[in-house]
């Protein structure tokens, strides 16, 4: 069995630990991206206030409201995303017979592994963030009325909130907000091709400690979220379900961009923004650091179980 599988595994791995510690910055982020009514009185005027709203409306559990589909999501993401990179930079480092990639080769190998990822896993991102906005009404206070009472709902689950999109909006609707996915491509590049060339610069140095994968995640990761988040709040937008009103519909990514900038200004385009940083930095300093040390794991696994013939050539 390849390094690729290994590497795959360790990726899911990680990406399940660095998803279920960062996902209330996530929720937060997500509701602030796809409101749209700043003006409402329940609207969120920031990051601490959508905090407290949540809590204070539907509970710790609000915070984590879609975890089980996000933490699938982060799963196959990193594990499809690891096996493709990892595969397209084998074949560069055979191809050139050097142990590192120049800058294009990282970015071409970022290029083929995220294109992959999103086609692959873009329904399940839509299910997670329907899921995620999707906000618990409450019962009416005090006075006991039992058809007020009925306006609670509870959050549907992963496979619910799958088979009713098909249901109300049929299969292609899972692939929504695909055509910003495919450019948010960019995303990764940025972040995985500043991670490469810094790490290899390190690596001429020294040897990469625990730390320094957590330091370098985050640093690549900023740089990525930075320049792209317009992107990601767009894409948040096309996921959930378009409503019939024509200034509310996107209809395209520039149609989407052209609408906020027209209807909430420059400043919408950042909305959630502060929380999507942190949140993006930590996600990608966790899963960097949990994922080379899974991959070790990983591979020792793996020869005890039979898969790998040998432990010399992975590690």
């Amino acid at each position: 069995m390849s390094d690729n599988v290994a590497h795959a595994l360790a990726g899911a791995g990680g990406g399940i630990i660095s998803m279920a510690v960062t996902y209330p910055l996530l929720t937060v982020g997500t509701r602030l991206q796809v409101q749209r009514n700043n003006k409402d009185e329940a609207a969120y005027t920031g990051n601490l206030d959508a905090l407290r709203k949540i809590l204070s409306q539907e509970g710790i559990t609000g915070l984590f409201s879609g975890l089980e589909s996000a933490v699938f999501g982060a799963a196959v993401t990193n594990g499809v995303y690891y096996y493709f990179f990892e595969a397209v930079k084998a074949a560069f480092e055979r191809a050139s017979k050097r142990k590192s990639m120049s800058t294009v080769e990282s970015m071409l190998s970022g290029a083929i592994a995220g294109s992959m990822t999103c086609i692959i896993t873009n329904p399940i991102w839509v299910v997670n963030t329907r899921l995620t906005v999707k906000q618990k009404r409450q019962r009416a206070v005090a006075n006991g009325d039992s058809e007020s009472s009925s306006l609670k709902e509870s959050t549907p689950s992963t496979l619910q909130a799958f088979t009713d999109i098909i249901k109300e909006d049929g299969v292609l609707s899972l692939w929504q907000g695909l055509i910003p996915a495919l450019i948010l491509v960019i995303n990764p590049i940025i972040q995985y091709t500043a991670f490469e060339q810094l790490k290899n610069r390190i690596e001429r140095v020294r040897k990469l400690g625990s730390l320094d994968f957590f330091l370098l995640g985050a640093i690549s990761k900023l740089c990525a979220t930075g320049v792209t988040y317009p992107y990601v709040l767009i894409k948040s937008r096309m996921q959930l379900k378009q409503s019939k009103n024509e200034n509310e519909r996107y209809t395209s990514l520039v149609d989407g961009l052209r609408k906020v900038i027209a209807q909430e200004g420059i400043a919408g385009l950042y909305k959630g923004i502060e929380s999507k940083l942190v949140q993006s930095m930590l996600t990608a300093s966790l899963l960097f650091m949990s994922k080379e040390a899974l991959f070790t794991y990983t591979v020792k696994l793996l020869l005890l179980i039979g898969a790998r013939k040998s432990l010399a050539s992975a590690v």
